[in-house]
Parts: structure tokens; C-alpha cells; sequence
């Protein structure tokens, strides 16, 4: 198999399995809301008053607890699994071709050097 044949099914596959696996996840929920109004477009003037009174800047507020966190993992990582264990299924094999033609829309990703800078830098926790 030529390079660019390997470019272009790694972008396929990199498309569908962030469609059918991280999309439509937890993930929908956390992004579900009202979005804040932004003057300066960063976020910069943007504030959240918790329960106990504290302004918060927007762009230091965690908009992830733990609990929510470690729900949202388990569950791309379930999917990733059952993707994983259901591939050799010529009907699950079917809609993964129709969900990959409707992935095939998306922006084609990029090599991404940070995160395998990270890989080779840190430890397994």
C-alpha cells in the first residue's frame, strides 16, 4: 500500500470512530446549554458566580468534575471496545461504511506531533 493510501484510510477511520464513538457520547451533554456571550472573543470577559458567591473566570472554571470526567472515559472507551470486538460483523461492518460516508464530510485531520511528544515524554499513569 502506497502513502498516500494510508493517509487517506487512517483519516477515514480517524473520522468514523470519532463519529461513532466520542459523538453523541456524554460529551453532547456538556456541550447541550446556553453559550456565554463573548465581547473580546476569548472568553477573557466572561465570569461564573458559584454557590458560594466566588466570581470565576470562564476561561479558569472547570467545566468537568470527575465524576464527569471518568463517565465520559468509560464510555468512549466502551464504544472503542464494542467497535472493536463488533468490526468482524458483516452488518455491523455495513453501518460503519454508512456512518464513514457521512464522517467522509468532516475536515480531514492532521498528524498531531504535540500529542506524540507527550507520548514519548511521559510515564503510563
Amino acid at each position: 500500500m502506497n502513502a498516500a493510501d494510508e493517509k487517506r484510510i487512517a483519516a477515514m477511520m480517524a473520522k468514523t470512530l470519532a463519529m461513532m464513538c466520542v459523538r453523541n457520547t456524554g460529551l453532547e451533554t456538556l456541550h447541550a446549554g446556553i453559550v456565554p456571550v463573548t465581547h473580546a472573543g476569548d472568553y477573557s470577559d466572561v465570569c461564573v458566580i458559584d454557590a458560594d458567591g466566588r466570581e470565576i473566570a470562564w476561561n479558569d472554571v472547570s467545566h468537568l468534575d470527575d465524576g464527569q470526567m471518568r463517565a465520559l472515559m468509560k464510555e468512549i472507551v466502551s464504544r472503542l471496545y464494542t467497535f472493536n470486538m463488533s468490526i468482524d460483523d458483516p452488518e455491523f461492518r455495513d453501518r460503519v461504511n454508512r456512518w464513514a460516508r457521512v464522517a467522509d464530510r468532516w475536515d480531514e485531520p492532521e498528524l498531531d506531533l504535540s500529542f506524540l511528544s507527550i507520548l514519548g515524554k511521559a510515564e503510563p499513569i
